[in-house]
């Protein structure tokens, strides 16, 4: 479930670049950071969008930087490609995952339970949030308009820690994940285009 909720994250609004001022940050309540979230996801149907990614591995002491592309479209489809030399490709429809990668190209399937299917967490977000999701903390700060969410699941799945930074918009800056072995990975979008008409075509491997 964790990493349903983390592609949702991922996918919920959209990158604007541009340098934030800087201010001291100050605390504020977990709901309002989610629910400025929320707000941002509500006007968005589609969007597509450019990507990096810096992968830090524990083990092997180095870290992977990657490009691709990434495409979201209501109210369950999620695709992305990543580039050579790590390629890669992987979409989302609802509670299927399709992912292809390696130099032959093999496609694998996993079918998640129907209550982790991501047209569920999105229809989540169509109404105001009243109380935080269980099984996770969640610290939220704000600086002038830079939210940054940090969300820690209770449980002993991969993930250890999720940071989201998005603006007053909702929009998202940066989503870092923090796996338990160490590992983390940090990504940020550029070149986005938002509710574009994205068809069925779009999210094919």
């Amino acid at each position: 479930m964790m990493r349903v909720l983390i592609c949702l994250l991922a996918v919920s609004a959209m990158f604007v670049s541009g340098a934030i001022p800087s201010a001291e940050a100050r605390t504020i309540p977990p709901l309002e950071g989610l629910e400025a979230l929320r707000k941002g996801f509500s006007g968005m149907s589609d969007f597509t969008a450019d990507i990096t990614q810096e992968k830090r591995l524990s083990l092997m002491k180095r870290s992977m930087n990657m490009t691709g592309t990434v495409r979201f479209r209501k109210p369950d489809q999620f695709y992305m490609a990543i580039n050579p030399p790590y390629t890669s490709r992987m979409v989302l429809k609802d509670s299927t995952i399709e992912m292809a990668g390696g130099p032959d190209g093999k496609s694998n399937r996993i079918v998640l339970p129907p209550e982790q299917g991501l047209g569920r967490w999105v229809s989540k977000l169509t109404s105001p949030l009243t109380t935080l999701p269980d099984g996770v903390a969640i610290q939220a700060d704000l600086s002038n308009a830079l939210y940054t969410l940090i969300i820690t699941p209770q449980g002993k799945g991969q993930v250890k820690e999720l940071t989201i930074s998005f603006l007053a918009d909702g929009t998202i800056r940066r989503l870092s994940i923090l796996e338990r072995n160490g590992d983390k990975a940090t990504m940020t979008f550029k070149n986005l285009r938002r509710n574009i008409g994205l068809t069925d075509r779009e999210f094919r491997l």
